[in-house]
Protein backbone atom coordinates (compact mmCIF):
# COMPACT_ATOMS: atom_id res chain seq x y z
CA UNK A 1 0.00 0.00 0.00
CA UNK A 2 0.80 3.37 -0.77
CA UNK A 3 2.13 4.86 2.20
CA UNK A 4 1.48 8.60 0.65
CA UNK A 5 -0.88 9.04 -2.18
CA UNK A 6 -2.03 12.06 -4.18
CA UNK A 7 -5.27 11.78 -6.01
CA UNK A 8 -5.67 14.21 -8.81
CA UNK A 9 -4.24 17.57 -6.21
CA UNK A 10 -4.36 20.59 -8.27
CA UNK A 11 -1.26 22.59 -6.18
CA UNK A 12 -1.20 26.46 -7.25
CA UNK A 13 0.54 30.01 -5.54
CA UNK A 14 0.07 33.87 -6.25
CA UNK A 15 -2.00 32.40 -9.20
CA UNK A 16 0.73 30.58 -10.82
CA UNK A 17 -0.46 26.98 -11.16
CA UNK A 18 2.49 24.58 -10.28
CA UNK A 19 0.39 21.18 -11.05
CA UNK A 20 -2.69 19.56 -11.90
CA UNK A 21 -4.36 16.34 -11.65
CA UNK A 22 -1.32 14.82 -10.01
CA UNK A 23 -1.54 11.93 -8.91
CA UNK A 24 0.95 9.70 -7.67
CA UNK A 25 1.70 6.89 -5.04
CA UNK A 26 5.17 6.66 -3.15
CA UNK A 27 5.85 3.21 -1.67
CA UNK A 28 7.59 2.19 1.33
CA UNK A 29 11.40 1.74 0.33
CA UNK A 30 11.16 3.82 -2.30
CA UNK A 31 13.30 7.53 -3.24
CA UNK A 32 11.79 10.01 -5.07
CA UNK A 33 13.55 13.28 -6.43
CA UNK A 34 11.58 16.63 -7.17
CA UNK A 35 13.09 18.37 -9.72
CA UNK A 36 12.16 21.26 -11.83
CA UNK A 37 13.69 25.10 -12.73
CA UNK A 38 13.75 28.14 -10.26
CA UNK A 39 9.97 29.61 -9.44
CA UNK A 40 8.63 25.94 -10.64
CA UNK A 41 7.10 25.32 -7.62
CA UNK A 42 9.18 22.42 -5.66
CA UNK A 43 8.90 24.10 -1.89
CA UNK A 44 5.87 24.99 -2.43
CA UNK A 45 5.22 21.11 -3.67
CA UNK A 46 6.47 19.70 -0.78
CA UNK A 47 4.94 21.58 1.49
CA UNK A 48 1.54 20.75 0.29
CA UNK A 49 2.96 16.94 0.57
CA UNK A 50 3.77 17.70 4.07
CA UNK A 51 -0.05 19.40 4.91
CA UNK A 52 1.16 23.01 5.74
CA UNK A 53 -0.70 24.47 2.84
CA UNK A 54 -4.31 23.57 1.31
CA UNK A 55 -4.90 22.17 -1.87
CA UNK A 56 -6.75 23.84 -4.96
CA UNK A 57 -8.06 20.27 -5.67
CA UNK A 58 -8.08 16.37 -5.49
CA UNK A 59 -6.67 14.63 -2.15
CA UNK A 60 -3.51 13.77 0.34
CA UNK A 61 -3.76 9.90 1.71
CA UNK A 62 -1.32 9.05 4.53
CA UNK A 63 -1.59 5.53 5.13
CA UNK A 64 -4.57 5.40 3.25
CA UNK A 65 -6.41 8.21 5.21
CA UNK A 66 -7.06 11.81 3.96
CA UNK A 67 -4.24 13.56 5.49
CA UNK A 68 -6.36 16.51 5.79
CA UNK A 69 -8.81 14.81 8.41
CA UNK A 70 -5.90 13.90 10.84
CA UNK A 71 -4.49 15.52 13.64
CA UNK A 72 -1.08 17.35 13.04
CA UNK A 73 0.55 15.24 15.92
CA UNK A 74 -0.36 12.44 14.05
CA UNK A 75 0.71 13.27 10.60
CA UNK A 76 3.97 14.65 11.95
CA UNK A 77 4.68 11.56 13.88
CA UNK A 78 4.80 9.88 10.64
CA UNK A 79 5.94 12.12 8.42
CA UNK A 80 8.99 14.90 8.24
CA UNK A 81 9.83 18.12 6.25
CA UNK A 82 13.67 19.05 6.52
CA UNK A 83 12.62 23.08 4.91
CA UNK A 84 14.80 25.06 2.55
CA UNK A 85 16.30 27.83 4.83
CA UNK A 86 16.01 27.46 8.81
CA UNK A 87 15.54 30.24 11.20
CA UNK A 88 16.56 30.64 14.53
CA UNK A 89 14.54 33.36 16.58
CA UNK A 90 16.24 31.60 20.24
CA UNK A 91 19.78 31.53 21.11
CA UNK A 92 19.79 27.43 21.56
CA UNK A 93 22.58 25.18 20.92
CA UNK A 94 23.47 22.66 18.46
CA UNK A 95 22.05 19.76 20.59
CA UNK A 96 18.53 21.62 21.57
CA UNK A 97 17.98 22.27 18.23
CA UNK A 98 18.38 18.68 17.06
CA UNK A 99 15.66 17.79 19.78
CA UNK A 100 13.73 20.36 18.67
CA UNK A 101 12.19 17.10 16.09
CA UNK A 102 11.20 15.47 19.22
CA UNK A 103 8.15 17.75 19.63
CA UNK A 104 5.74 15.28 17.50
CA UNK A 105 6.59 12.69 20.29
CA UNK A 106 6.35 14.67 23.37
CA UNK A 107 3.43 15.37 25.51
CA UNK A 108 2.27 19.06 26.86
CA UNK A 109 5.34 19.94 29.19
CA UNK A 110 6.98 17.06 28.96
CA UNK A 111 10.99 17.24 28.92
CA UNK A 112 13.33 14.85 26.57
CA UNK A 113 14.19 12.15 28.17
CA UNK A 114 17.20 9.31 27.22
CA UNK A 115 15.77 8.22 24.85
CA UNK A 116 15.12 11.21 23.36
CA UNK A 117 18.55 12.51 23.99
CA UNK A 118 20.21 8.97 22.15
CA UNK A 119 18.10 10.25 19.16
CA UNK A 120 19.67 13.42 18.82
CA UNK A 121 23.51 12.75 19.74
CA UNK A 122 23.51 9.65 16.95
CA UNK A 123 21.55 12.14 14.04
CA UNK A 124 24.66 14.77 15.30
CA UNK A 125 27.50 12.08 14.47
CA UNK A 126 25.48 10.61 11.94
CA UNK A 127 25.81 14.21 9.94
CA UNK A 128 29.33 14.81 11.42
CA UNK A 129 28.52 17.21 14.09
CA UNK A 130 28.39 15.56 17.46
CA UNK A 131 32.00 17.51 18.32
CA UNK A 132 29.82 20.62 17.97
CA UNK A 133 26.63 20.13 20.04
CA UNK A 134 27.09 22.82 22.92
CA UNK A 135 28.15 25.15 20.23
CA UNK A 136 25.13 28.19 19.63
CA UNK A 137 23.91 27.73 16.38
CA UNK A 138 24.41 31.20 15.39
CA UNK A 139 28.16 30.73 15.14
CA UNK A 140 27.66 27.82 12.56
CA UNK A 141 28.44 28.01 8.51
CA UNK A 142 25.91 27.83 5.91
CA UNK A 143 26.82 24.50 5.45
CA UNK A 144 26.86 23.11 9.17
CA UNK A 145 23.40 24.66 9.77
CA UNK A 146 22.13 22.75 6.62
CA UNK A 147 23.92 19.20 8.04
CA UNK A 148 21.80 20.42 11.64
CA UNK A 149 18.14 20.96 9.63
CA UNK A 150 19.14 17.60 8.58
CA UNK A 151 20.05 16.18 11.91
CA UNK A 152 16.88 17.40 13.60
CA UNK A 153 14.52 15.47 10.81
CA UNK A 154 16.82 12.26 11.47
CA UNK A 155 15.91 13.22 15.23
CA UNK A 156 12.19 13.48 14.28
CA UNK A 157 12.63 9.85 13.05
CA UNK A 158 9.75 10.16 10.52
CA UNK A 159 8.83 7.15 8.07
CA UNK A 160 8.25 9.28 5.24
CA UNK A 161 10.99 12.41 4.90
CA UNK A 162 10.26 15.27 2.88
CA UNK A 163 13.75 17.35 2.33
CA UNK A 164 13.95 20.48 0.43
CA UNK A 165 16.98 20.93 -1.13
CA UNK A 166 19.46 18.91 1.47
CA UNK A 167 22.52 19.60 -0.85
CA UNK A 168 22.61 23.66 -0.42
CA UNK A 169 25.78 24.87 0.97
CA UNK A 170 27.39 21.74 1.17
CA UNK A 171 30.85 21.07 -0.27
CA UNK A 172 30.69 18.02 -3.01
CA UNK A 173 31.97 16.08 -0.54
CA UNK A 174 29.47 16.44 1.97
CA UNK A 175 26.56 16.81 -0.91
CA UNK A 176 27.57 12.73 -1.46
CA UNK A 177 28.17 11.76 2.05
CA UNK A 178 25.04 12.68 3.52
CA UNK A 179 22.40 11.62 0.09
CA UNK A 180 24.53 8.49 0.79
CA UNK A 181 23.53 7.90 4.39
CA UNK A 182 19.94 9.72 4.06
CA UNK A 183 18.75 7.21 1.49
CA UNK A 184 20.53 4.32 2.97
CA UNK A 185 19.10 4.88 6.41
CA UNK A 186 15.63 4.81 4.58
CA UNK A 187 16.10 2.37 2.58
CA UNK A 188 17.33 0.06 5.32
CA UNK A 189 14.23 1.17 7.26
CA UNK A 190 11.56 0.44 4.79
CA UNK A 191 10.64 4.61 4.87
CA UNK A 192 10.07 6.88 2.13
CA UNK A 193 12.57 9.44 1.02
CA UNK A 194 10.98 12.61 -1.32
CA UNK A 195 13.75 15.31 -1.69
CA UNK A 196 13.98 18.28 -4.27
CA UNK A 197 17.08 18.51 -5.96
CA UNK A 198 18.90 20.85 -8.60
CA UNK A 199 21.83 18.89 -9.74
CA UNK A 200 20.12 16.23 -12.07
CA UNK A 201 23.09 13.79 -11.57
CA UNK A 202 22.62 13.38 -7.94
CA UNK A 203 19.04 12.92 -8.85
CA UNK A 204 20.54 10.14 -11.80
CA UNK A 205 22.70 8.60 -8.14
CA UNK A 206 20.14 8.17 -5.49
CA UNK A 207 16.89 8.26 -6.65
CA UNK A 208 14.65 5.38 -7.59
CA UNK A 209 11.56 7.56 -8.95
CA UNK A 210 11.43 11.13 -9.84
CA UNK A 211 8.54 13.70 -10.17
CA UNK A 212 9.33 16.88 -12.99
CA UNK A 213 7.92 19.84 -12.61
CA UNK A 214 7.68 22.15 -16.10
CA UNK A 215 6.40 25.23 -14.61
CA UNK A 216 3.45 25.55 -16.91
CA UNK A 217 1.08 22.82 -14.49
CA UNK A 218 2.47 19.69 -16.00
CA UNK A 219 4.51 17.11 -14.40
CA UNK A 220 6.18 14.06 -15.50
CA UNK A 221 6.83 11.01 -12.91
CA UNK A 222 8.13 7.26 -13.42
CA UNK A 223 10.96 5.53 -12.63
CA UNK A 224 13.93 7.74 -12.47
CA UNK A 225 15.84 5.55 -15.74
CA UNK A 226 12.86 6.26 -17.89
CA UNK A 227 12.24 9.72 -16.87
CA UNK A 228 15.73 11.12 -16.61
CA UNK A 229 16.62 11.94 -20.23
CA UNK A 230 17.75 14.14 -22.78
CA UNK A 231 14.21 15.45 -24.27
CA UNK A 232 13.06 15.78 -20.72
CA UNK A 233 15.79 17.94 -19.00
CA UNK A 234 16.08 20.43 -21.96
CA UNK A 235 11.98 20.93 -21.68
CA UNK A 236 12.91 21.22 -17.54
CA UNK A 237 15.69 23.61 -17.85
CA UNK A 238 15.29 24.72 -21.30
CA UNK A 239 18.88 24.68 -21.93
CA UNK A 240 20.63 21.83 -23.90
CA UNK A 241 21.72 18.45 -22.12
CA UNK A 242 24.46 16.25 -23.08
CA UNK A 243 24.72 12.35 -21.48
CA UNK A 244 28.26 11.00 -21.09
CA UNK A 245 28.14 7.33 -20.12
CA UNK A 246 30.91 5.43 -18.03
CA UNK A 247 29.24 1.75 -18.37
CA UNK A 248 26.05 1.63 -15.89
CA UNK A 249 26.33 5.24 -14.65
CA UNK A 250 25.32 8.45 -16.78
CA UNK A 251 26.20 12.03 -16.63
CA UNK A 252 24.02 14.93 -17.56
CA UNK A 253 26.35 17.72 -19.26
CA UNK A 254 24.70 21.20 -20.02
CA UNK A 255 25.96 22.08 -23.85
Amino acid sequence: MAVLEARGIDVSIAGHRICSGLNFRMGPGECWGLLGANGTGKTTLLHTMAGLRPLDGGELYLDGRPMARMARRAVAQRLGLMPQDSHDPFPTTVRETALIGRHPWLGNWQWEGPRDMALAEAALAEVGLAELAERPVNTLSGGERRRLALATLLTQDPEIALLDEPSNHLDLHHQVRLLERVTARSRDAGGTLVMSLHDPNLADRFCDHLLLLFGDGQACLGPARTVLNETTLERLYGHPIRILRDGERRAFLPE
